[in-house]
């Protein structure tokens, strides 16, 4: 019987593993495709790989324009969430404050419960008031106030940091400030890392806002709004092939920095496992 678990246990992640790769293998595929071939779907492989929809679809697009809009916008995004989040998560580590519990409830509940698209207008009003309406800064605080679960993975690697460091610290001089930044940030490393995977994905992906505060600025439009340009072409006619060519190049930053966080990615797997 043990036997028997352990090749059923292989059989549902084979499942799942396929499932999971399924729709970008076909995503792939499909970016290589003629717009009829893949309307079409008799086959699963191209008869002729259409290596221009690339760059048909980098020039319709504008993605050089559109890339360095997803870039800015996720690269802030992602360095002010470490920021907030690491300096939050050690006040409530290290610190004890009155409403303590409170706030870290208050980040459960933002974590948990998504009210999605009925605080846009809200957001956008506050924007408007704050003159961040007319740049990408509105949308970068936003999702920089969106850090609850960063918050709680650095957390949870700042727990495991001894608190005799700070001591030792604090006898020799050091403030507060000085133990945030000498001796916790470089221990931290491996959840930063962590984090900036996530919050990195989360605003690369991220669809509604910025289509919400670029409607009327073209010029500002991050690559996942400006790849909904692609769907139909001068003619009106549907271009999937394009669209699909543009998420393959859209994937590819993901993908370089989940290279450069995968060693952290596997800390914390590793630890969790451990524990």
């Amino acid at each position: 019987m043990k036997y028997v678990w352990k090749i059923v246990l292989w059989v549902f992640l084979l499942l799942v593993l396929l499932l999971t790769l399924f729709p970008i293998v076909i995503t792939i595929l499909g970016s290589f495709k003629t717009n009829a071939e893949l309307t079409a779907g008799a086959t699963l492989l191209p008869s002729s790989w259409e290596i221009g929809n690339y760059a048909e679809a980098w020039t319709q697009a504008g993605f050089s324009t559109y890339s360095f809009n997803s870039l800015f916008v996720a690269v802030a995004a992602t360095a002010g969430t470490l920021i907030v989040a690491s300096m939050a998560a050690y006040v409530v580590n290290r610190m004890s404050f009155a409403g303590k519990k409170i706030y870290v409830g208050i980040q459960a509940f933002t974590m948990f419960v998504s009210i999605g698209a009925v605080v846009l207008r809200p957001q956008f009003e506050l924007m408007i008031k704050l003159n961040l309406h007319n740049s990408l800064w509105g949308v970068v605080l936003i999702l920089i106030s969106a850090h609850a679960s960063a918050f709680f993975i650095l957390l949870s690697f700042m727990s495991g940091i001894p608190r005799e460091l700070d001591e030792a610290a604090r006898i020799d001089g050091c403030s507060q400030g000085s133990i945030y930044v000498r001796i916790i940030v470089p221990l931290l490393t491996p959840g930063l890392g962590v984090a900036g995977l996530f919050a990195f994905r989360g605003a690369w992906n991220e669809y509604l806002l910025p289509f919400v505060f670029t409607l009327s600025k073209p010029h500002l439009q991050t690559l996942t709004v400006g790849l909904a340009n692609l769907k139909y072409g001068v003619s009106a006619a549907a271009q999937t092939h394009y669209m699909m060519a543009g998420a393959c190049l859209s994937i590819l930053p993901i993908l370089l920095v989940y290279l450069f966080a995968n060693k952290s990615f596997m800390q914390m797997t590793a630890g969790s496992l451990k524990g």
